[in-house]
């Protein structure tokens, strides 16, 4: 008869691949059994938005349009008896853009405020 080993072979398992380590159950077993566990979010992934531009915009709007200059539009506007959407259609705008400016939310443009200046007759 042939003999029988008597010491313990040692097998060794294979490393876990990055994408089993994302899965919900092994981040939840890690975090039973008290391992570290990493989670990082990512913001816009996958997306083709460009995320400086929006900071640029805010920036922009907090310098640009000051409080009592979209009260100056908005009581321009109502000295002449006008509408935001005859406002916008004298200027060719949009009347959202209109409202955003006496909103004071619009990003401050120059020609659209030389347009309004003519329009409502006053110095903005």
């Amino acid at each position: 008869m042939g003999q029988v080993v008597s010491e313990p072979g040692v097998l060794h398992k294979s490393k876990s691949k990055a994408q089993e380590l994302r899965n919900p159950e092994a981040v939840n077993q890690a975090l039973r059994s008290g391992a570290p566990v990493q989670t990082v979010k990512k913001f816009d992934a996958g997306s083709n938005k460009k995320t400086a531009g929006a900071v640029v915009n805010m920036r922009k709007l907090d310098e640009g349009t000051e409080p009592d200059t979209s009260r100056q539009i908005q009581r321009a506007r109502l000295g002449k008896k006008m509408s935001q959407a005859d406002l916008a259609l004298n200027i060719s705008q949009r009347s959202q853009l209109v409202s955003e400016y006496e909103n004071g939310k619009a990003v401050p443009n120059k020609t659209v405020l030389a347009k309004m200046e003519k329009a409502l007759g006053v110095k903005l």
